[in-house]
């Protein structure tokens, strides 16, 4: 099987310093591969590759077999999707941040009813008609989530997309994140420093260390580890 997502070789250099060094990193459809690892380590970094948002200094990424580069690159990311950690909410109302990705590649027609459909799915489509900005934090992330998903994404990449939604609102959202996953059968890779969340969503776990990946398998075989097993009890395992 091909995966939908591949890295070889890649190095990332800047200010001639190498922050991100990965032999090989492959996503295989289906699955949710998370990225753990201590601040620092270049998470952030690997996902923006792997998002074909930037080019690595050396090395390939490739979509379904085929390399990305600065020609393709647009192509790929319309088949992609990613959700910060921070919402990026426009200053508009709901409906149209969540319908706002749709009509930028071209799909106006299907945009508001879709919107909709994925606004309700997540439990703030009776906010449609609301200003975005006026949202708390996990209504917000909502938001957002309910806009990448609108995309239909062959992969979902997300970086600490739960990170500022309070602890109480984290639980139930994950927990919905979790139930579109399953039932969409949706490609996603995850980036956090929480364990817990891992434990909920992974089907498999890259630890980064150094900008390098350092061991890779299911979350209760990374938990368990001699070496790895300390990092996800810091990260709350």
């Amino acid at each position: 099987m091909t995966a939908v997502l591949e890295a070889r070789d890649i190095v990332i250099r800047k200010g001639g310093r190498r922050i991100l060094s990965i032999a090989h990193l492959a996503v295989e459809p289906g699955e949710v591969l998370a990225i753990i690892g201590p601040n620092g380590a270049g998470k952030s970094t690997l996902l923006t590759v792997l998002a074909c948002l930037d080019l690595p200094t050396s090395g390939a990424v490739f979509f379904h077999g085929r390399r990305v580069t600065r020609a393709n690159a647009l192509s790929v990311r319309r088949r992609l999707a990613v959700v910060f950690q921070e919402p990026l909410l426009l200053d508009t109302t709901v409906l149209e941040n969540a319908a706002i990705g749709l009509k930028l590649r071209g799909r106006r027609r299907e945009a508001e009813a879709k919107a909709r459909a994925w606004l309700a799915r997540f439990g703030v489509g009776h906010l449609a008609a609301q200003q975005a900005l006026t949202l708390s934090g996990g209504e917000a992330q909502r938001v957002s989530l309910a806009r990448a998903f609108a995309l239909e994404p062959e992969v979902l990449l997300l970086d600490e997309p739960f990170a500022s939604v309070d602890v109480i609102a984290r639980a139930g959202l994950i927990q919905e994140f979790k139930s579109v996953l399953s039932s969409t059968g949706t490609t996603a890779v995850l980036v956090t420093h929480d364990f817990r969340e891992v434990s909920a969503l992974a089907t498999r776990v890259a630890v980064l260390f150094d900008g390098a990946v350092q061991a890779e398998g299911p979350p209760e075989a990374i938990a368990a580890h001699p070496r790895w097993g300390a990092l996800a009890n810091l990260a709350g395992a």
